[in-house]
Protein backbone atom coordinates (compact mmCIF):
# COMPACT_ATOMS: atom_id res chain seq x y z
CA UNK A 1 0.00 0.00 0.00
CA UNK A 2 1.59 3.36 -0.85
CA UNK A 3 1.43 6.18 1.15
CA UNK A 4 -1.20 8.32 -0.72
CA UNK A 5 -3.58 5.54 -0.26
CA UNK A 6 -2.93 4.50 3.64
CA UNK A 7 -5.18 5.18 5.76
CA UNK A 8 -4.02 7.91 8.14
CA UNK A 9 -2.62 6.41 11.34
CA UNK A 10 -4.87 8.17 14.11
CA UNK A 11 -7.97 10.17 14.85
CA UNK A 12 -5.32 13.35 15.25
CA UNK A 13 -4.34 12.64 11.69
CA UNK A 14 -8.10 12.57 10.18
CA UNK A 15 -9.45 15.83 12.54
CA UNK A 16 -10.64 18.72 10.50
CA UNK A 17 -10.94 21.48 12.02
CA UNK A 18 -14.63 22.66 12.46
CA UNK A 19 -15.98 18.47 11.52
CA UNK A 20 -18.75 17.33 13.74
CA UNK A 21 -19.57 13.73 14.69
CA UNK A 22 -22.06 14.47 17.38
CA UNK A 23 -23.93 17.33 19.08
CA UNK A 24 -25.32 16.71 22.14
CA UNK A 25 -28.61 18.21 23.00
CA UNK A 26 -29.29 21.83 24.37
CA UNK A 27 -28.43 21.64 28.08
CA UNK A 28 -31.45 23.21 30.50
CA UNK A 29 -28.86 22.90 33.13
CA UNK A 30 -27.56 27.03 33.89
CA UNK A 31 -24.26 27.83 32.66
CA UNK A 32 -21.73 27.77 35.28
CA UNK A 33 -17.79 29.47 34.68
CA UNK A 34 -15.16 26.82 35.62
CA UNK A 35 -12.91 29.40 37.58
CA UNK A 36 -15.91 30.33 39.89
CA UNK A 37 -15.97 26.66 41.56
CA UNK A 38 -12.17 25.27 40.59
CA UNK A 39 -9.19 26.18 41.65
CA UNK A 40 -7.37 27.61 38.79
CA UNK A 41 -4.24 25.91 38.50
CA UNK A 42 -6.60 22.88 37.49
CA UNK A 43 -7.96 24.79 34.64
CA UNK A 44 -6.75 24.64 31.18
CA UNK A 45 -5.18 27.74 29.86
CA UNK A 46 -6.53 26.28 25.86
CA UNK A 47 -8.52 23.42 25.46
CA UNK A 48 -7.96 19.86 25.18
CA UNK A 49 -6.60 19.07 21.33
CA UNK A 50 -9.24 16.81 20.62
CA UNK A 51 -9.70 15.03 17.15
CA UNK A 52 -12.69 16.73 15.04
CA UNK A 53 -14.07 14.15 13.07
CA UNK A 54 -17.11 12.58 11.71
CA UNK A 55 -18.74 9.85 13.25
CA UNK A 56 -18.12 6.82 9.93
CA UNK A 57 -14.59 8.21 10.55
CA UNK A 58 -15.06 7.10 14.43
CA UNK A 59 -16.74 3.73 13.38
CA UNK A 60 -14.07 3.02 10.60
CA UNK A 61 -11.04 3.97 12.88
CA UNK A 62 -12.01 1.08 15.45
CA UNK A 63 -13.06 -0.90 13.31
CA UNK A 64 -9.79 -1.19 11.17
CA UNK A 65 -8.30 -1.05 14.78
CA UNK A 66 -9.97 -4.47 15.42
CA UNK A 67 -8.64 -5.89 12.60
CA UNK A 68 -5.11 -5.52 12.88
CA UNK A 69 -5.23 -7.98 15.84
CA UNK A 70 -6.44 -11.24 16.12
CA UNK A 71 -9.38 -12.42 18.31
CA UNK A 72 -11.51 -15.10 18.34
CA UNK A 73 -14.06 -13.55 16.71
CA UNK A 74 -12.08 -13.74 13.52
CA UNK A 75 -10.67 -17.46 13.51
CA UNK A 76 -9.24 -20.04 15.87
CA UNK A 77 -7.99 -19.56 18.35
CA UNK A 78 -6.00 -22.22 19.96
CA UNK A 79 -3.96 -20.96 22.70
CA UNK A 80 -3.15 -23.98 25.14
CA UNK A 81 -3.81 -23.21 28.65
CA UNK A 82 -5.99 -20.34 28.04
CA UNK A 83 -9.66 -21.62 26.81
CA UNK A 84 -10.21 -19.07 24.47
CA UNK A 85 -13.26 -20.04 23.41
CA UNK A 86 -16.60 -17.97 21.54
CA UNK A 87 -18.46 -15.62 23.57
CA UNK A 88 -21.83 -15.64 22.83
CA UNK A 89 -22.95 -12.16 22.47
CA UNK A 90 -26.34 -12.42 24.27
CA UNK A 91 -24.09 -12.67 27.46
CA UNK A 92 -23.24 -8.98 26.11
CA UNK A 93 -26.75 -8.29 25.83
CA UNK A 94 -27.80 -8.38 29.01
CA UNK A 95 -24.83 -7.57 30.76
CA UNK A 96 -25.12 -4.14 29.08
CA UNK A 97 -29.07 -3.72 30.50
CA UNK A 98 -29.50 -0.58 32.42
CA UNK A 99 -30.61 -2.43 35.22
CA UNK A 100 -26.85 -3.61 35.43
CA UNK A 101 -24.79 -1.42 33.51
CA UNK A 102 -25.95 1.53 35.33
CA UNK A 103 -25.46 0.40 39.25
CA UNK A 104 -23.10 1.93 41.52
CA UNK A 105 -21.39 -0.13 43.20
CA UNK A 106 -22.36 1.49 46.19
CA UNK A 107 -26.01 1.56 45.86
CA UNK A 108 -27.89 0.27 49.09
CA UNK A 109 -28.52 -3.33 49.10
CA UNK A 110 -32.44 -2.52 48.75
CA UNK A 111 -31.57 -0.68 45.68
CA UNK A 112 -29.70 -3.83 43.79
CA UNK A 113 -31.86 -6.54 44.64
CA UNK A 114 -31.73 -7.94 41.02
CA UNK A 115 -27.96 -7.70 41.18
CA UNK A 116 -27.47 -9.02 44.19
CA UNK A 117 -29.33 -12.11 43.33
CA UNK A 118 -27.88 -12.72 40.18
CA UNK A 119 -24.55 -12.99 42.56
CA UNK A 120 -26.24 -15.44 44.60
CA UNK A 121 -27.20 -17.67 41.93
CA UNK A 122 -24.53 -17.37 40.24
CA UNK A 123 -22.83 -18.47 43.66
CA UNK A 124 -24.89 -21.30 43.55
CA UNK A 125 -24.47 -22.99 40.34
CA UNK A 126 -20.56 -22.76 41.22
CA UNK A 127 -20.73 -24.75 44.32
CA UNK A 128 -23.05 -27.25 42.69
CA UNK A 129 -20.66 -27.24 39.36
CA UNK A 130 -17.47 -27.54 42.07
CA UNK A 131 -18.86 -29.16 45.28
CA UNK A 132 -17.74 -26.62 47.14
CA UNK A 133 -19.78 -25.19 50.39
CA UNK A 134 -18.95 -21.77 49.83
CA UNK A 135 -17.92 -18.83 47.23
CA UNK A 136 -16.24 -15.63 46.75
CA UNK A 137 -16.98 -13.87 43.87
CA UNK A 138 -14.58 -11.04 44.47
CA UNK A 139 -11.31 -11.46 43.00
CA UNK A 140 -10.47 -9.52 39.52
CA UNK A 141 -8.54 -12.52 37.81
CA UNK A 142 -7.79 -16.24 38.49
CA UNK A 143 -4.23 -14.96 39.30
CA UNK A 144 -6.05 -12.69 42.33
CA UNK A 145 -7.95 -15.68 43.04
CA UNK A 146 -4.62 -17.67 43.79
CA UNK A 147 -3.40 -14.77 45.85
CA UNK A 148 -6.91 -15.22 48.01
CA UNK A 149 -6.22 -18.77 48.08
CA UNK A 150 -2.84 -18.69 49.42
CA UNK A 151 -3.36 -16.10 51.92
CA UNK A 152 -6.64 -18.37 53.51
CA UNK A 153 -3.52 -20.93 53.59
CA UNK A 154 -2.10 -18.74 55.83
CA UNK A 155 -4.61 -17.57 57.51
CA UNK A 156 -5.77 -20.94 58.32
CA UNK A 157 -2.70 -22.38 59.55
CA UNK A 158 -1.86 -19.14 61.49
CA UNK A 159 -5.56 -19.69 63.45
CA UNK A 160 -4.04 -23.37 64.48
CA UNK A 161 -0.94 -22.04 65.85
CA UNK A 162 1.22 -23.53 63.05
CA UNK A 163 3.93 -22.17 61.40
CA UNK A 164 4.25 -23.55 57.81
CA UNK A 165 6.81 -22.09 55.02
CA UNK A 166 6.19 -24.21 52.19
CA UNK A 167 3.64 -24.99 48.79
CA UNK A 168 4.56 -27.79 46.72
CA UNK A 169 4.20 -26.66 43.27
CA UNK A 170 4.15 -29.46 40.22
CA UNK A 171 7.04 -28.45 37.84
CA UNK A 172 4.84 -28.10 35.28
CA UNK A 173 2.88 -25.38 36.70
CA UNK A 174 1.37 -22.18 35.44
CA UNK A 175 3.88 -19.52 36.16
CA UNK A 176 1.59 -17.27 38.24
CA UNK A 177 0.96 -20.55 40.90
CA UNK A 178 4.76 -19.49 42.22
CA UNK A 179 4.41 -16.46 41.86
CA UNK A 180 1.03 -16.62 44.20
CA UNK A 181 3.17 -18.46 46.53
CA UNK A 182 6.06 -15.96 46.79
CA UNK A 183 3.09 -13.16 47.39
CA UNK A 184 1.55 -14.84 49.80
CA UNK A 185 4.62 -15.49 52.05
CA UNK A 186 5.38 -18.79 51.32
CA UNK A 187 8.34 -20.88 49.38
CA UNK A 188 7.94 -22.86 46.69
CA UNK A 189 8.22 -26.54 46.93
CA UNK A 190 8.91 -28.36 43.21
CA UNK A 191 7.70 -31.50 42.42
CA UNK A 192 8.94 -33.56 39.48
CA UNK A 193 6.59 -34.83 36.47
CA UNK A 194 6.76 -38.85 36.20
CA UNK A 195 7.36 -40.85 32.86
CA UNK A 196 3.37 -40.55 32.12
CA UNK A 197 3.47 -36.64 32.08
CA UNK A 198 1.77 -36.83 35.81
CA UNK A 199 2.71 -36.15 39.40
CA UNK A 200 5.71 -37.90 40.52
CA UNK A 201 4.01 -39.27 43.90
CA UNK A 202 7.33 -40.81 44.89
CA UNK A 203 9.13 -37.41 44.59
CA UNK A 204 6.00 -35.87 46.62
CA UNK A 205 6.47 -38.35 49.26
CA UNK A 206 9.76 -36.77 49.69
CA UNK A 207 8.97 -33.95 49.66
CA UNK A 208 5.87 -33.87 52.53
CA UNK A 209 6.65 -32.76 56.07
CA UNK A 210 6.30 -30.46 59.33
CA UNK A 211 6.77 -27.27 57.21
CA UNK A 212 4.26 -28.30 54.00
CA UNK A 213 1.27 -25.64 54.36
CA UNK A 214 -0.40 -26.89 51.10
CA UNK A 215 0.02 -28.31 47.46
CA UNK A 216 -1.23 -26.57 44.42
CA UNK A 217 -2.26 -28.48 41.28
CA UNK A 218 -3.98 -27.67 38.06
CA UNK A 219 -6.47 -30.62 37.44
CA UNK A 220 -6.24 -31.57 34.24
CA UNK A 221 -2.63 -30.63 34.73
CA UNK A 222 -0.96 -28.49 32.02
CA UNK A 223 -0.07 -31.00 29.97
CA UNK A 224 -3.87 -31.59 29.05
CA UNK A 225 -3.89 -35.16 31.34
CA UNK A 226 -5.78 -36.18 34.24
CA UNK A 227 -4.21 -36.54 37.40
CA UNK A 228 -5.71 -39.94 37.58
CA UNK A 229 -3.86 -40.62 41.20
CA UNK A 230 -5.82 -37.51 42.42
CA UNK A 231 -7.36 -38.95 45.16
CA UNK A 232 -4.12 -40.59 46.93
CA UNK A 233 -2.31 -37.06 46.15
CA UNK A 234 -5.24 -35.21 48.12
CA UNK A 235 -4.69 -38.15 51.14
CA UNK A 236 -1.15 -37.70 50.80
CA UNK A 237 -0.83 -33.41 51.94
CA UNK A 238 -4.08 -33.96 54.06
CA UNK A 239 -2.33 -36.37 56.23
CA UNK A 240 0.44 -34.34 56.46
CA UNK A 241 -1.27 -31.51 57.39
CA UNK A 242 -1.51 -29.40 54.60
CA UNK A 243 -4.35 -28.19 52.17
CA UNK A 244 -5.29 -28.85 48.25
CA UNK A 245 -5.54 -26.57 46.65
CA UNK A 246 -6.68 -26.45 42.89
CA UNK A 247 -5.78 -24.26 39.89
CA UNK A 248 -9.06 -24.14 37.85
CA UNK A 249 -7.17 -22.61 34.74
CA UNK A 250 -8.34 -26.34 32.62
CA UNK A 251 -11.77 -26.24 34.48
CA UNK A 252 -13.11 -26.33 31.04
CA UNK A 253 -12.55 -30.13 30.79
CA UNK A 254 -14.49 -31.00 33.73
CA UNK A 255 -17.84 -29.60 33.62
CA UNK A 256 -20.73 -31.97 34.63
CA UNK A 257 -18.10 -34.83 34.35
CA UNK A 258 -15.76 -34.15 38.04
CA UNK A 259 -15.59 -32.45 41.24
CA UNK A 260 -13.12 -30.88 42.66
CA UNK A 261 -14.44 -31.14 46.16
CA UNK A 262 -14.85 -34.77 45.52
CA UNK A 263 -11.34 -35.44 44.46
CA UNK A 264 -10.43 -33.91 48.17
CA UNK A 265 -9.15 -30.34 47.04
CA UNK A 266 -9.94 -27.52 49.98
CA UNK A 267 -9.75 -24.47 47.77
CA UNK A 268 -10.65 -23.61 43.77
CA UNK A 269 -10.32 -21.16 41.68
CA UNK A 270 -12.56 -20.67 38.43
CA UNK A 271 -11.22 -18.16 35.36
CA UNK A 272 -15.15 -17.26 34.34
CA UNK A 273 -13.06 -15.85 31.07
CA UNK A 274 -12.39 -19.11 30.29
CA UNK A 275 -14.36 -21.98 31.20
CA UNK A 276 -17.38 -19.96 31.40
CA UNK A 277 -17.09 -17.79 27.98
CA UNK A 278 -16.68 -14.17 29.57
CA UNK A 279 -14.00 -11.94 27.48
CA UNK A 280 -10.88 -12.71 27.77
CA UNK A 281 -7.40 -11.06 26.62
CA UNK A 282 -6.70 -7.69 26.45
CA UNK A 283 -6.18 -7.25 29.71
CA UNK A 284 -9.27 -7.98 31.70
CA UNK A 285 -11.68 -7.33 33.38
CA UNK A 286 -11.55 -10.88 34.07
CA UNK A 287 -12.91 -12.76 37.26
CA UNK A 288 -11.72 -15.26 39.92
CA UNK A 289 -13.78 -16.53 41.89
CA UNK A 290 -12.54 -19.00 45.04
CA UNK A 291 -14.59 -22.05 46.20
CA UNK A 292 -13.72 -23.17 49.27
CA UNK A 293 -15.08 -26.18 51.98
CA UNK A 294 -16.92 -25.50 55.06
CA UNK A 295 -13.61 -25.79 57.46
CA UNK A 296 -12.50 -22.32 54.99
CA UNK A 297 -15.43 -20.59 54.44
CA UNK A 298 -15.16 -18.17 57.84
CA UNK A 299 -11.82 -17.41 56.12
CA UNK A 300 -13.13 -15.93 52.66
CA UNK A 301 -13.09 -12.06 51.94
CA UNK A 302 -15.95 -10.14 52.68
CA UNK A 303 -18.62 -9.13 51.66
CA UNK A 304 -20.56 -11.95 51.13
CA UNK A 305 -23.98 -11.96 49.54
CA UNK A 306 -26.99 -13.75 51.83
CA UNK A 307 -30.37 -14.60 51.46
CA UNK A 308 -33.08 -14.69 53.81
CA UNK A 309 -37.21 -15.37 52.98
CA UNK A 310 -36.15 -13.81 49.12
CA UNK A 311 -34.08 -10.98 50.24
CA UNK A 312 -30.64 -10.25 49.45
CA UNK A 313 -27.30 -8.29 51.80
CA UNK A 314 -24.44 -7.94 52.21
CA UNK A 315 -22.73 -10.34 54.83
CA UNK A 316 -19.28 -8.81 56.08
CA UNK A 317 -16.52 -10.82 56.52
CA UNK A 318 -15.74 -12.79 59.45
CA UNK A 319 -13.33 -12.09 61.95
CA UNK A 320 -11.30 -14.71 60.72
CA UNK A 321 -11.76 -13.09 57.12
CA UNK A 322 -8.33 -12.56 55.28
CA UNK A 323 -10.05 -8.97 54.10
CA UNK A 324 -11.25 -7.21 51.04
CA UNK A 325 -9.33 -8.40 47.92
CA UNK A 326 -10.95 -5.76 45.54
CA UNK A 327 -12.40 -2.02 45.55
CA UNK A 328 -15.75 -3.56 45.31
CA UNK A 329 -16.89 -6.88 45.26
CA UNK A 330 -15.69 -7.95 41.89
CA UNK A 331 -15.94 -7.28 38.15
CA UNK A 332 -19.80 -7.38 38.29
CA UNK A 333 -20.17 -7.55 34.53
CA UNK A 334 -18.40 -10.55 34.18
CA UNK A 335 -20.54 -12.16 37.08
CA UNK A 336 -23.48 -11.09 34.72
CA UNK A 337 -22.15 -12.73 31.55
CA UNK A 338 -20.96 -16.06 33.19
CA UNK A 339 -24.21 -16.34 34.89
CA UNK A 340 -25.84 -15.94 31.54
CA UNK A 341 -24.17 -18.98 30.34
CA UNK A 342 -25.09 -21.20 32.62
CA UNK A 343 -28.09 -20.45 32.43
CA UNK A 344 -28.08 -21.02 28.47
CA UNK A 345 -26.29 -24.20 28.43
CA UNK A 346 -28.02 -25.60 31.28
CA UNK A 347 -26.90 -28.79 33.40
CA UNK A 348 -26.76 -31.20 30.07
CA UNK A 349 -25.28 -28.36 28.08
CA UNK A 350 -22.02 -27.80 30.28
CA UNK A 351 -21.67 -31.40 30.32
CA UNK A 352 -21.54 -31.95 26.57
CA UNK A 353 -19.91 -28.00 26.66
CA UNK A 354 -16.67 -30.22 28.30
CA UNK A 355 -17.16 -33.14 26.61
CA UNK A 356 -16.78 -31.30 23.05
CA UNK A 357 -13.82 -29.71 23.73
CA UNK A 358 -12.46 -33.07 25.16
CA UNK A 359 -13.72 -34.50 21.57
CA UNK A 360 -11.69 -31.69 19.43
CA UNK A 361 -8.63 -31.73 21.24
CA UNK A 362 -8.37 -35.56 20.85
CA UNK A 363 -9.59 -35.72 17.45
CA UNK A 364 -6.89 -32.78 16.63
CA UNK A 365 -3.99 -34.49 18.50
CA UNK A 366 -5.28 -37.87 15.85
CA UNK A 367 -4.56 -35.11 12.87
CA UNK A 368 -0.84 -33.68 13.94
CA UNK A 369 1.04 -36.89 15.59
CA UNK A 370 2.42 -37.93 12.19
CA UNK A 371 3.85 -35.16 11.79
CA UNK A 372 4.92 -33.96 15.36
CA UNK A 373 5.94 -35.43 18.72
CA UNK A 374 3.62 -36.25 21.23
CA UNK A 375 5.74 -36.71 24.13
CA UNK A 376 2.78 -37.20 26.99
CA UNK A 377 -0.37 -38.39 25.31
CA UNK A 378 -1.68 -41.09 27.59
CA UNK A 379 -5.06 -39.63 28.60
CA UNK A 380 -5.26 -36.45 27.20
CA UNK A 381 -8.69 -34.26 27.89
CA UNK A 382 -9.23 -30.27 26.09
CA UNK A 383 -5.61 -29.66 25.13
CA UNK A 384 -2.65 -31.50 24.03
CA UNK A 385 1.36 -30.27 24.16
CA UNK A 386 3.35 -31.42 20.88
CA UNK A 387 6.92 -31.11 20.39
CA UNK A 388 8.49 -29.36 17.61
CA UNK A 389 11.58 -31.21 18.22
CA UNK A 390 11.83 -32.63 14.70
CA UNK A 391 11.25 -29.44 12.96
CA UNK A 392 14.10 -28.14 15.35
CA UNK A 393 16.42 -30.76 14.41
CA UNK A 394 15.62 -29.75 10.76
CA UNK A 395 16.72 -26.65 10.91
CA UNK A 396 13.41 -24.90 12.27
CA UNK A 397 12.25 -24.32 16.02
CA UNK A 398 8.91 -24.01 17.21
CA UNK A 399 8.80 -19.90 17.30
CA UNK A 400 9.50 -19.96 13.44
CA UNK A 401 6.56 -22.56 13.31
CA UNK A 402 4.09 -20.04 15.57
CA UNK A 403 4.71 -17.09 13.67
CA UNK A 404 4.04 -18.69 9.98
CA UNK A 405 0.71 -19.84 11.42
CA UNK A 406 0.38 -15.96 12.16
CA UNK A 407 -0.06 -15.74 8.00
CA UNK A 408 -2.37 -17.89 7.99
CA UNK A 409 -4.65 -15.63 9.56
CA UNK A 410 -5.16 -17.96 12.66
CA UNK A 411 -3.32 -17.19 16.02
CA UNK A 412 -0.36 -19.47 17.48
CA UNK A 413 -0.83 -21.85 20.11
CA UNK A 414 1.27 -21.50 23.23
CA UNK A 415 5.14 -22.19 22.59
CA UNK A 416 7.87 -22.93 24.91
CA UNK A 417 5.26 -24.19 27.85
CA UNK A 418 5.44 -26.21 29.94
CA UNK A 419 8.86 -26.18 30.53
CA UNK A 420 9.09 -30.16 31.11
CA UNK A 421 8.68 -30.93 26.98
CA UNK A 422 11.57 -29.07 24.66
CA UNK A 423 9.88 -27.18 21.66
CA UNK A 424 6.49 -27.08 23.12
CA UNK A 425 3.86 -26.25 21.37
CA UNK A 426 0.43 -26.13 23.54
CA UNK A 427 -3.14 -26.39 21.68
CA UNK A 428 -6.07 -25.69 22.93
CA UNK A 429 -8.96 -25.76 20.33
CA UNK A 430 -12.02 -25.91 22.93
CA UNK A 431 -15.28 -26.83 21.63
CA UNK A 432 -15.80 -23.75 20.01
CA UNK A 433 -14.53 -24.94 16.76
CA UNK A 434 -16.23 -27.18 14.09
CA UNK A 435 -14.66 -30.12 12.38
CA UNK A 436 -13.63 -28.49 9.47
CA UNK A 437 -11.78 -25.41 11.08
CA UNK A 438 -9.80 -28.24 12.91
CA UNK A 439 -9.02 -29.92 9.69
CA UNK A 440 -8.31 -26.47 8.28
CA UNK A 441 -5.83 -25.67 11.26
CA UNK A 442 -4.18 -29.49 10.82
CA UNK A 443 -3.53 -28.37 7.21
CA UNK A 444 -1.88 -25.41 7.88
CA UNK A 445 0.41 -27.53 10.21
CA UNK A 446 1.21 -29.94 7.37
CA UNK A 447 2.15 -27.12 5.29
CA UNK A 448 4.15 -25.60 7.77
CA UNK A 449 6.44 -28.97 8.29
CA UNK A 450 6.39 -29.30 4.49
CA UNK A 451 8.21 -25.68 4.37
CA UNK A 452 10.93 -26.99 6.83
CA UNK A 453 12.46 -28.80 4.18
CA UNK A 454 11.44 -26.67 0.81
CA UNK A 455 10.96 -23.21 1.83
CA UNK A 456 12.98 -23.09 5.49
CA UNK A 457 13.47 -19.08 4.82
CA UNK A 458 9.83 -18.12 4.40
CA UNK A 459 9.60 -19.82 8.33
CA UNK A 460 12.61 -17.09 9.60
CA UNK A 461 11.12 -14.55 7.96
CA UNK A 462 7.65 -15.12 9.00
CA UNK A 463 5.04 -13.21 9.37
CA UNK A 464 4.70 -11.19 6.24
CA UNK A 465 0.99 -10.71 5.58
CA UNK A 466 0.72 -9.35 9.64
CA UNK A 467 0.35 -5.39 9.96
CA UNK A 468 3.77 -5.39 11.58
CA UNK A 469 6.78 -7.56 10.43
CA UNK A 470 8.56 -9.89 12.79
CA UNK A 471 9.95 -8.03 15.85
CA UNK A 472 12.98 -8.39 17.82
CA UNK A 473 11.29 -9.65 20.87
CA UNK A 474 14.84 -9.63 23.13
CA UNK A 475 15.45 -6.19 21.99
CA UNK A 476 11.61 -5.01 22.88
CA UNK A 477 12.29 -6.46 25.98
CA UNK A 478 15.22 -4.66 27.40
CA UNK A 479 14.42 -1.61 25.75
CA UNK A 480 10.97 -0.96 26.44
CA UNK A 481 9.54 2.35 25.27
CA UNK A 482 5.96 3.28 25.54
CA UNK A 483 6.30 6.76 24.43
CA UNK A 484 3.52 7.51 21.77
CA UNK A 485 4.91 10.10 19.15
CA UNK A 486 3.20 11.97 16.70
CA UNK A 487 4.60 12.04 13.28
Amino acid sequence: MSAATAPPASLFDKSVPGRIGHRPPASDVPATDPAAVLDARLLRKQPAPLPEVSEPEVLRHFIGLSVRNHHVDRDIYPLGSCTMKYNPKINDAIASLPGFAQLHPRQPADQVQGALEVMARLEQALKGITGMDRFTLQPPAGSSGELTGVLMIRKYHASRGADRQTIVIPDSAHGTNPASVIMGGYRTVKVATDGEGRVDRADLKSKLGPDVAGMMLTQPNTLGLFEDHIEEITGMIHAAGGLMYMDGANLNALIGLARPADMGFDITHINLHKTFSTPHGGGGPGAGPIGVTAQLAPYLPGPLVTESNGSYAWEPGGPESIGRMHGHFGNFGMLVRAYAYILALGEDGLRSMSRRAVLNANYLKSLLTDVFDLPYGDGIMHEFVLSGRRQKERGIPTLDIAKKLLDYGVHAPTVYFPLVVPEALMIEPTESETKQTLDRFAAMLHEIDALVDSDPEALRNAPVNTPVRRLDETKANRELDLRWVKS
